[in-house]
């Protein structure tokens, strides 16, 4: 496991370069991004104080256990924690398991399935682990109650990465009236649906669309023709390695 603070894509300010048992590095690995985070101290009247970090830290701690848990060792790629001035990315060796596809888990329609069964007994065992399958949920949930964007998953380089964002929800209302307002008007149920679904993963193929929202390839595509027609969404990239975007 690797962990640096980065000042740019090329600049590393700090580093931190861990071999050791798996329950340790839990530990050794929250320790070190904490130390780079910023935090605010709240008065809230009671006798300690609150602290809040700019990045929810149980999201953090359970995208670590994660990657302890379900990343692939037989490659020989080091997993890796990149901490940016405003977001984190979290990269695991080992795409996601058992065909299992991000549509799927953003869903939350599957049958959870691990690829190191014994780790995964090990860490529930002593409680790091509340439910098998329950991780991304969470990882969701925890950063839409402590107020910041929704996080980012995407199966890139052989590999899964969570990419997890310090901007508040508060900062982006406005973008996302401008999107709800456009979606709102003269669109169909399904058409709302991919919107939804481009907005929580910028990177899902038209078969994921189709698997996700019950409707045939043609559909999807007569459906993503009529919404770029609209100027709502537009592709970038190739077909394999492009992603959308939101045309706000």
């Amino acid at each position: 496991m690797q962990v640096g603070r980065f000042k740019s894509p090329t600049t590393i300010i700090d580093s931190l370069t861990l071999n050791t048992d798996l329950f340790t590095e839990v530990d050794e690995i929250l320790n070190f991004i904490k130390k780079h985070l910023m935090v605010e101290y709240i008065i809230t009247g009671e006798p300690h104080r609150t602290e809040r970090f700019d990045y929810p830290l149980n999201a953090i701690r359970e995208i670590v256990i994660n990657m302890i848990v379900h990343r692939d060792y037989r490659d020989s790629s080091a997993s890796i924690i990149k901490i940016f001035d405003d977001r984190i990315e979290l990269f695991n060796p080992g795409k996601l398991f058992g065909n299992l596809t991000i549509a799927d888990l953003l869903s939350n329609n599957y049958i959870s399935q691990t690829r190191n069964k014994l780790i995964a007994k090990a860490f529930k065992e002593i409680g790091l682990i509340e439910r098998y399958g329950s991780g991304i949920r969470r990882v969701l949930n925890i950063c839409k109650d402590y107020g910041v964007k929704k996080p980012l998953f995407e199966e890139i380089s052989n590999g899964f990465m969570v990419t997890l964002f310090k901007q508040k929800v508060a900062d982006t209302d406005k973008v996302t009236d401008k999107v709800t307002d456009k979606v709102t008007d003269n669109l169909t149920e399904n058409q709302k649906r991919i919107i939804l679904l481009i907005q929580l993963n910028r990177r899902i193929t038209t078969n994921e669309l189709a698997d996700t929202i019950l409707i045939s390839q043609r559909k999807i595509k007569e459906n993503i023709r009529k919404l770029k027609e609209k100027g709502l969404i537009k592709r970038l990239g190739s077909a394999k390695g492009g992603h959308w975007e939101i045309i706000k």
